[in-house]
């Protein structure tokens, strides 16, 4: 592949509903370009960007992959991005990476969850974009209705390019609204030029004097001419197009058929004539040598610095650290320095990735993208540049994990074996998160959603041949007190020589602080328990609330007072002091109003304002309390809610099917708070075989 400058560079993220059509998309471009000879299916599992066994056998994009397009001296490299949810953490990585983005619209399906999430990205990122409507050539594709919706919801931003040309209710060309001349379709799929259909005069009016009055208003001279009636020519009407597009103050709309090829010559056209070149864009991190700000701004001038925005990890290819250059200019044999990391590697090769194909090349030049084989060290987010000028950039902003579910290795022996794959999966996958609970004695997996999930555990199997079942997490509750109990305990031993005796009477009553487990008082008068065995007596407490006699969970908020006992003066021991105590905490915690206190979450959901009845009633089921809602604009509303944390577990799926995928939450543990008695009895039973087992240890 060849060398390309800064300003023969274009950097497209393709976005989308999940089914739009953005990998059939990617496979027209390929083979238009010269990529490949024959078209791959996603049914037959031979697309370019969709190489990995999960995508294969799902028939979905699970990750970004980047496939660079040669065309007309320009280089567009288009990276691929999944469209469902669970794989939000690949496509932010991709628009983080990206100067532009094509969010790809089914004629048949129409405007989807996908549509608006990826307008409200770019909205985010301040990403130029185009729409491109595919499945034209499907009988119930409505290039007409697409429009009417996306202008209904985003305004006089939506400006249509083409408009199509139907024969017999096929789609066979289509309007240059631009150029004001009418294509149409051989059958070898050369574009030829045809007459504008007198049904298509009304439309390309009114699409027209839109084009010219936002051209108009990209100066004030434009303007002048166009009240004055003057008209513009083409070049001047594509000039100011270019800048409008650029600002978003218009976004452009096409069409095409990916299956047979067509607008998709015109689309890759209009990205090299429309979409900024990485020149173009601001890009500043800190030079962390004299703490001022670096404004790279993809000038090849200046000291090299790159950022690595996605990292691959496949145990046939190796590892790839997916970089964008930032500044200068990276060649093979450089010496880089990781400023995350504080580590100098050598970069023995420069790579260009095409779906899964890495394909050598010298040198990289200031906005493009390209990728490095085996930097050890590196992690996705960190910052690649010269000693001698260490920058640091900002990391992308990822989506936090909030789906969490319990897994086990089927296969003892594999638990190393998983730990490492995981670390791996880790690496690549930055929405992916692997934590030991140890106080529920369980590891826990957390991910974008149950989908998320299950691909982790299938590719556990498949590419590491490790296997782990995957269930319901155990939710930690505690254990307190609300009475006052006092009682008396006596641990008596007789076996060959030595005895064992330790007697205490002690009071328990409630601390009044659920932060600590237990505080322990004592007040003997007269030496009837001697001063040594104190801590003994402390030990046994400490003992008795790592699991409490009522569901066998932790203890908190227990205040404890020896007040009396007695002692032997041969028989007596540390042991058996301990063992009176462990006795004593059990009856009094038992009688002393012993009940569970469950963990409360604060939720925060975000939905569209008519769905609001549908979620506050769906949080009233789980026993959530609403605590109040908040307008944040875009016709949205925050929910906020204490709910139990028994009440999460699959809300992100039932979220998704309740809004259509709409909606989004995020929590965190806030406090505990008494169960309900039902909630509490159910537990008790649940727990009885772990009371057994304490009372055995």
């Amino acid at each position: 592949m060849n060398v390309y400058t800064t300003d023969k560079i274009r950097n497209v993220v393709l976005l989308g509903h999940g089914g739009a059509g953005k990998t059939s998309l990617v496979e027209a471009m390929a083979y238009l370009s010269g990529i490949t000879s024959r078209m791959g299916k996603i049914a037959d599992g031979n697309t370019i960007s969709d190489y990995d066994k999960e995508e294969q056998k799902r028939q979905f994009s699970i990750g970004t992959s980047v496939v660079p397009i040669e065309w007309e001296g320009t280089k567009i490299n288009v990276l691929d991005t999944p469209g469902y949810f669970d794989f939000v953490g690949e496509v932010e990585e991709a628009v983080g990476a990206a100067a532009g983005a094509i969010i790809v619209v089914s004629g048949k399906a129409g405007i989807e969850v996908g549509t608006e999430k990826a307008w409200d990205l770019c909205e985010k990122y301040k990403l130029p974009r185009m729409f491109f409507v595919t499945d034209m050539d499907v009988d119930n594709a409505s290039y007409r209705q697409v429009v009417e919706d996306l202008t209904e919801r985003y305004g006089k931003r939506i400006a249509p390019f083409h408009l199509p040309i139907r024969e017999n209710e096929k789609f066979v060309g289509y309007v240059n609204v631009v150029s004001e001349t009418g294509n149409r379709w051989t059958d070898k799929g050369e574009v030829v030029p045809c007459d504008i259909p007198e049904y298509s005069e009304p439309n390309l009016q009114i699409c027209r004097d839109a084009l010219l009055e936002a051209v108009a208003e990209t100066s004030e001279d434009f303007m002048e001419r166009y009240f004055g009636g003057e008209t513009f020519s083409e070049a001047e009407i594509r000039s100011a197009l270019r800048v409008s597009v650029f600002d978003g103050s218009i976004v452009p709309i096409s069409m095409g058929s990916n299956v047979l090829c067509q607008g998709v010559f015109t689309l890759i056209d209009d990205i090299i004539k429309y979409f900024p070149s990485p020149d173009m864009r601001k890009v500043a991190g800190i030079n962390m040598k004299t703490n001022e700000i670096f404004e790279a701004d993809y000038d090849f001038s200046k000291p090299k610095s790159a950022y690595i925005w996605k990292t691959i990890v496949d145990p046939f290819i190796g590892k790839y650290s997916l970089i964008k250059v930032c500044s200068g200019v990276f060649k093979s044999d450089d010496t880089i320095f990781n400023e995350d990391k504080d580590t100098e590697e050598r970069v023995s090769k420069l790579f260009v990735l095409q779906g899964n194909k890495p394909i050598e090349v010298k040198e990289l030049h200031a906005g493009d993208i390209g990728a490095i084989q085996k930097l050890s060290a590196a992690r996705t987010g960190d910052t690649l540049c010269t000693k001698a000028t260490p920058i640091k950039y900002g990391k992308t902003e990822i989506s936090r994990p909030y789906t969490c579910m319990r897994y086990k290795a089927k296969n003892k022996a594999d638990i190393d074996k998983i730990s490492g794959a995981l670390s791996k999966m880790m690496n690549e996958d930055l929405t992916l998160l692997n934590v030991n609970d140890g106080e529920n004695r369980q590891t826990l997996l957390y991910g974008m959603g149950d989908q998320h999930l299950e691909v982790v555990a299938s590719k556990l199997m498949n590419v590491y041949k490790v296997e782990i079942e995957l269930s319901q997490p155990k939710v930690a509750f505690r254990e307190t007190i609300k009475k006052n109990s006092d009682v008396e305990s006596k641990f008596k031993k007789q076996s060959g020589g030595h005895g064992q005796y330790g007697h205490v009477k002690m009071r328990f009553e409630p601390l009044g602080d659920l932060e600590k487990a237990y505080e322990f008082e004592q007040v003997v008068v007269g030496g009837a328990v001697p001063k040594n065995f104190f801590p003994a007596v402390e030990k046994g407490l400490a003992e008795s609330v790592l699991k409490g006699p009522l569901a066998a969970y932790p203890v908190v908020g227990v205040k404890a007072i020896l007040y009396d006992g007695s002692y032997h003066p041969v028989d007596s021991s540390e042991q058996a002091f301990k063992m009176a105590t462990i006795q004593a905490f059990k009856k009094g915690f038992m009688e002393a109003g012993p009940i569970l206190m469950e963990p409360i979450a604060k939720l925060k959901v975000t939905v569209p304002d008519n769905y609001t009845g549908d979620v506050m009633g769906d949080l009233n089921k789980r026993r959530g309390r609403v605590l109040g809602m908040n307008p944040i604009g875009n016709g949205k509303q925050t929910i906020e809610a204490d709910i139990p944390m028994t009440g999460l577990h699959g809300y992100c799926t039932d979220l998704r099917s309740m809004t259509g995928g709409r909606g989004d939450f995020e929590y965190e543990f806030t406090r505990y708070e008494q169960a309900p008695s039902d909630v509490q009895e159910k537990e008790i039973i649940a727990r009885a075989d772990k009371l057994v087992d304490s009372a055995d240890a």
